[in-house]
C-alpha cells in the first residue's frame, strides 16, 4: 500500500536498516518537516557522508525511514490483505478497513504520513514517485478488490476513487480532533450509499 512503504531493495544491509530505524524513531516523534540532513545526522550520531552513502539523498533516507516506521504498525500494513479476504461480506470489510486505518494505535504513523506529504508537496520533483503512487496506489488496490467481487472495471475504478478519497478526508479529520465515532458513522452511511449505487455484480459472494 502506498501510505505504508515497502522494505528496501536487495541493497539493504544491517547498517542501513539500523540507520533507517534511528531516523524512523526521529520522524515518528517529531515529523519530517523541520529536519535537515545534517540535523538528522547529528541527532542519530552519524554524519552527512555516511547517510548519503547509504541512502543517496535526504529523500532516500526519509523513504527508507518511513519503510522502517511502517513495520511498527502491522495492523495498518495488513489493511488490504484483510479487505481482500472473504471472511466477511464486502460492506463489512470496507467498514473494517477504515477501523484498521483509523485505529488509535496508528495515530503516530498517520501524523508522520501527513508530515511526509507536506515535505513532498514542498519538493515535488524529488518526491515525484511518492506523489504519483499516492494518487493511484490505494485506488488500484481497492479497485482490484471490487473487480474481484464482480463489479465492472469502470464502476470499480470510480468507486475505489471515492472510497480512498473518503479515507484521506477521514484521516485528516481524525488528526484534527473530530470524534472517531462520528467519523465512523459518517463513513458507514457513505459506504452503504456507494455500494447501493453500483451496477449489479457479475457474481455475488455476499
Amino acid at each position: 500500500m502506498t501510505d505504508v512503504p515497502t522494505a528496501e531493495s536487495s541493497a539493504d544491509t544491517p547498517e542501513r536498516r539500523r540507520l533507517a530505524g534511528l531516523v524512523a524513531d526521529l520522524i515518528l516523534a517529531d515529523g519530517m518537516l523541520d529536519h535537515s540532513l545534517s540535523g538528522i545526522a547529528r541527532q542519530i550520531g552519524s554524519n552527512n557522508r555516511m547517510l548519503l552513502y547509504y541512502f543517496g539523498s535526504k529523500g532516500g533516507l526519509l523513504q527508507a525511514a518511513a519503510a522502517r516506521a511502517s513495520e511498527r504498525f502491522p495492523h495498518l500494513a495488513a489493511v488490504f490483505d484483510r479487505l481482500g479476504a472473504d471472511d466477511l461480506p464486502l460492506e463489512a470489510r470496507l467498514l473494517r478497513a477504515w477501523d484498521d486505518i483509523g485505529d488509535e494505535a496508528n495515530r503516530p504513523y498517520l501524523v508522520m504520513f501527513f508530515h511526509r506529504f507536506g515535505v513532498a508537496i514542498g519538493a515535488p520533483d524529488e518526491w515525484a514517485e511518492f506523489l504519483g503512487e499516492l494518487g493511484t496506489g490505494w485506488v488500484a488496490l481497492v479497485r482490484d478488490v471490487l473487480v474481484a467481487e464482480g463489479y465492472p472495471q469502470t464502476a470499480a475504478e470510480n468507486a475505489a476513487t471515492r472510497i480512498v478519497a473518503q479515507w484521506r478526508g477521514l484521516q485528516f479529520a481524525l488528526l484534527c480532533g473530530m470524534p472517531a465515532a462520528v467519523l465512523s458513522d459518517a463513513y458507514r452511511v457513505g459506504i452503504r450509499e456507494l455500494l447501493a449505487g453500483l451496477p449489479p455484480r457479475a457474481h455475488a459472494s455476499d
